[in-house]
């Protein structure tokens, strides 16, 4: 069913074009991403699906009955009722419902009614009808509902009837978006949700929407987030907006082998008509072939010509690099407590960090990631405990806040006054990398946006040439792209980093140890963020199956003296070596496919088949590359029986 559709919509800010016959449909069950850069015009397409935007032109269509919920970029929810109040408006209707019942059910009690069969069955036939209705509407598990959006989005440690008025802005964000999932609308609108929530609140958040009845349109700048969440992408790009298939890995594939189509198809194109243009050139004087040249002008003339398909839009250009090495020690920590005010977030803190390693900081929200890393820049002083950097070690530092950055300077000077022996082009190019050109340089800091002000933060970092980086929360506020430059930039930097981030792909990329802070210690995984989470799991089932160790107490049941312990950690074992290696081959197969469909379409083309040699050196790479695929595919298809036995 269709819920919604957006036709030939056009949007203007005075003279400036926002978006130009922009074209949308969302059916029931799809999960939509919209992506594109920042200022494309993403949040002011979805303000004006949710009608709270006006257009100049196009068209909205959508069902009376169809409902929208919309949860926009930094909405804090303002109550002055308390936590389970204000979750409980979300339910009026069907509360109002439950007291229409018990209303029925004491008339129904009364020794009047009771004797009286006609009024009895009038009321009677009511009681069934609403009870019907209360029951489809979710009365008897609204609480339950409640409760697990609440424990899923991180408020099971809060007393329910705390005021709203007294929680923080990150947390009325979350509150807003636990009411605006308990109301269930057909539409969810999501403008970057995954905002102040930490890891794990964010897989319970994917959970919730992979499982969610109705239709998402989300605008997110997290990778993964989107790569497990949505089907299908809408690109914004130069104010208009295209379709694809698939989640967000799908869609970069299917973008690049387009762009490859367009270019190749305007390279033959221009290499058609520039031959057809000398031909005219060279014979439409001459009697003989003028009649040919003359045909050959009406085909140009009739010829649709292409433009050369533009690409991305410009990105940022920026890398990392260093003054000098640091010793191999870089920063020891030792039994360190972190807070503020004398009151504890985090204790017992012991680790290392040596030259050149990237170290991911992990953790709930709230057990002080930030922290720590302001205690170690000697902005906060820490409880107890200790620390010590490194010989020659030079320190950058970004602020997830921007508290650094001066807000009533220009973007010119912010960069400038640093560095004033430096003359106004370099500076300007220095910010011209980071996308900051033209007139963009005299604007003031304070009228920034969040992903300008992140860049201008980080051409400053960029400039200090320092060999320790520590990050907290870099990729807030960046686009997607912007995100793709930092992280090429950061896998090539050489020196060493600590950072902070809820961004699993940027960690995965990023991250060659990771460190899961708590609030009593640290533990460390030597690895990126899929290796953690393997670790993980591996803990999990190990913690469960010592559980029913204890509690069933088996005594020997095999010739080996394993125990019945010992034997399902085993295959536990064996189980998850299993699912690597498929998902190893699938990636395998996936990259063999498309050799195979390559080659394929070389031996189409004229200027091979023609040519024996390279017709034959194909044909061996293609039964090469299919013989690997048979035997690749034998193997899944055999370890895919083997874990439906399990």
């Amino acid at each position: 069913m269709i819920l919604l559709q957006v036709n030939q919509l056009t949007k203007r800010y005075a003279a400036d074009l926002i978006l130009s016959n922009i074209k949308l449909e969302i059916q029931t069950r799809d999960r939509v991403a919209l992506v594109g850069r920042n200022g494309t015009g993403k949040s002011t397409l979805l303000k004006i699906i949710a009608g709270q935007l006006s257009y100049d032109s196009g068209d909205i269509i959508k069902p009376k009955d169809v409902t929208i919920g919309y949860l926009a970029q930094h909405t804090g929810l303002e109550s002055s009722l308390s936590i389970w109040e204000e979750m409980l408006t979300v339910f009026d209707t069907v509360r109002k419902q439950e007291v229409q019942l018990r209303s029925l059910e004491q008339q129904m009690s009364d020794p009047s009614i009771y004797e009286n069969q006609t009024a009895y069955d009038r009321i009677l036939r009511e009681y069934d009808e609403l009870q019907i209705l209360f029951k489809d509407s979710g009365g008897y598990q609204y609480e339950a509902d409640i409760r697990s959006v609440l424990h899923g989005l991180h408020f099971e440690q809060f007393d329910y009837d705390t005021k709203i008025s007294t929680l923080s802005g990150g947390q009325k964000t979350r509150l807003a978006l636990a009411k605006l999932l308990l109301s269930k609308p057909n539409i969810l609108i999501l403008d970057e949700p995954t905002n102040h929530l930490d890891i794990e609140t964010l897989s319970w958040l994917e959970s919730y929407l992979q499982s969610y009845e109705g239709a998402i349109l989300i605008v997110s700048h997290d990778r993964y987030f989107l790569d497990r969440v949505v089907n299908q992408v809408y690109e914004l790009s130069r104010n208009y907006i295209k379709k694809f298939v698939g989640n967000y890995s799908k869609y970069l594939e299917q973008k690049a082998d387009e762009y490859e189509r367009d270019i190749k198809a305007y390279e033959r194109q221009q290499q058609e008509v520039a031959k057809l243009e000398d031909f005219i050139q060279r014979n439409i004087a001459r009697a003989s072939t003028t009649k040919m040249a003359q045909s050959r002008r009406k085909k140009l003339e009739r010829m649709e010509l292409m433009d050369r398909p533009l690409g991305d839009e410009k990105s940022a250009t920026f890398g990392f690099s260093i003054e000098k090495q640091s010793g191999n020690d870089v920063l020891k920590v030792s039994d360190l407590a972190i807070g503020y005010d004398g009151e504890i977030l985090s204790e017992d803190l012991t680790f290392s960090l040596n030259r050149g390693e990237s170290i991911a900081l992990v953790g709930p929200n709230g057990v002080g990631k930030s922290t720590l890393l302001k205690t170690l820049i000697k902005n906060l002083d820490p409880i107890s405990g200790s620390f010590q950097f490194g010989t020659n070690v030079s320190i950058s530092y970004y602020d997830q806040e921007q508290a650094r950055l001066t807000s009533n300077k220009t973007v010119l000077n912010e960069l400038w006054d640093e560095y004033p022996m430096k003359n106004e082009k370099e500076i300007r190019t220095v910010l011209g990398n980071f996308l900051f050109s033209g007139e963009d340089v005299l604007k003031t800091v304070s009228s920034l946006s969040g992903g300008e002000k992140a860049r201008l933060a980080l051409s400053k970092i960029m400039m200090e040439h320092s060999n320790v980086l520590i990050l907290d929360e870099p990729t807030n506020h960046l686009d997607l792209d912007s995100k793709e430059v930092l992280e090429s930039a950061l896998i090539d930097y050489p020196g060493t980093l600590l950072f902070v981030s809820h961004d699993r792909y940027f960690i995965n990329r990023i991250a060659t140890k990771v460190i899961e802070l708590s609030k009593t210690g640290v533990a460390v995984y030597l690895g990126d963020y899929d290796y953690y989470q393997e670790k993980l799991q591996e803990q999990e089932e190990l913690e469960l199956l010592e559980k029913q160790e204890q509690e069933s107490k088996t005594s020997v049941v095999s010739t080996s003296d394993k125990t019945s312990f010992q034997i399902d950690k085993e295959a536990k074992k064996v189980e998850r070596q299993k699912r690597r290696r498929i998902a190893e081959l699938e990636d395998q197969m996936e990259v063999l496919e498309t050799n195979i469909q390559e080659l394929e379409e070389l031996l189409c083309l004229p200027e091979i088949f023609q040519d024996h040699e390279k017709v034959q050196d194909i044909q061996i790479k293609l039964e090469d590359n299919k013989h690997k695929l048979d035997s690749m595919l034998e193997e899944w298809t055999e370890l895919e029986d083997e874990l439906k036995q399990v």
